[in-house]
């Protein structure tokens, strides 16, 4: 009776993510995230790194972060991993990660480790990494770590479904995705900032109840979704939106008119107390929106998620 319950469920829960959108999210990382999470965010590794402007934008790349990471752990998000899942929390975060790890027991030999239930915590640098099998890694502040690992074990497993059915509007093969249940968290915190003083992130910081989805298979195509307290809130951020994407347009040297054209595929929408941007680049855009977002004094495009703790 248990077993047939738990398997209807499943079916039911699996047929209401496919009539009402929901980002697709490998069942084993859904498991993983603490109670308490702000955001979640996921990147499907697998799918992005056939894209065009992954190869050019992180392939083609320094990236001392994730080469530091790397050296630390024994495995490299860019090439061991096929789907991140970021949890904000109170403390910092975590990244889940679901791939194939091969660890090299001596990249960490002189690090702290905590012993939490049946499994190992490395401490080192500010953050912690826990390697529960050879498939599947979490990673972020020690405290975030450890409600990781107290989650999986407790076999109760909700504590990522109301952000989940909040992303209801998602489409389920966008390879990167996010929503938020209170303020902006990861689009305000991982913008890039263009070197032109154009910075998006202050948009972000004014909306709440955020979800939003990208896909790189040809060129960009995303749209962040947003609501703010009152309807006069939303019309200033449109304004200051479009006074930013204008901005923008007006810093493109005379030199590259193609360059116009990538600001021309950004566009603004309010309706009431909602707010939406969209992106559209196609691939013939994708030197110049590399030229955008790969600015030197940017922070960079966040494909991968930030290291939390590092």
């Amino acid at each position: 009776m248990r077993l047939a319950l738990l398997v209807g469920g499943g079916l039911f829960l699996a047929a209401w993510a496919v009539a009402f959108g929901q980002p697709r999210v490998d069942n084993v990382l859904i498991k993983m995230v603490p109670p308490g999470t702000l955001s979640l965010s996921g990147t499907h590794m697998d799918r992005i790194r056939n894209t065009d402007l992954y190869r050019k934008l992180v392939e083609s790349r320094k990236l001392p972060q994730l080469d530091f990471f790397a050296h630390q752990t024994g495995f490299d998000p860019r090439r061991d991993v096929r789907e991140f899942l970021l949890a904000d929390t109170r403390s910092g975060g975590a990244i889940l990660a679901r791939g194939t790890f091969h660890i090299n027991p001596e990249s960490h030999k002189d690090a702290k480790v905590i012993r939490h239930g049946e499994y190992n915590v490395i401490v080192s640098g500010g953050g912690a990494f826990c390697v529960l099998d050879s498939t599947l890694v979490a990673a972020g502040d020690v405290e975030s770590v450890l409600a990781v690992l107290d989650e999986w074990k407790s076999g109760t497993h909700m504590a990522a479904q109301p952000l989940l059915a909040q992303a209801s509007q998602v489409d389920p093969s966008s390879q990167v995705w996010g929503v938020s249940a209170s303020f902006a968290g990861f689009p305000a915190n991982h913008m890039p900032s263009t070197g032109t003083g154009i910075d998006f992130s202050k948009i972000f910081r004014g909306l709440r109840n955020i979800w939003f989805q990208a896909d790189f298979s040809s060129g960009l195509k995303g749209e962040v979704h947003g609501s703010t307290a009152t309807d006069q809130d939303a019309a200033n951020l449109r304004d200051t939106a479009k006074g930013l994407i204008g901005f923008g347009r007006l810093s493109v040297p005379e030199n590259q008119p193609d360059m116009l054209k990538v600001w021309d595929g950004i566009a603004v929408e309010q309706d009431g107390r909602s707010v939406a941007i969209r992106a559209d680049i196609p691939t013939g855009l994708l030197d110049r929106l590399i030229q955008i977002l790969a600015a030197p004094s940017g922070r960079g495009f966040g494909l991968l998620p930030a290291i939390p703790g590092r």
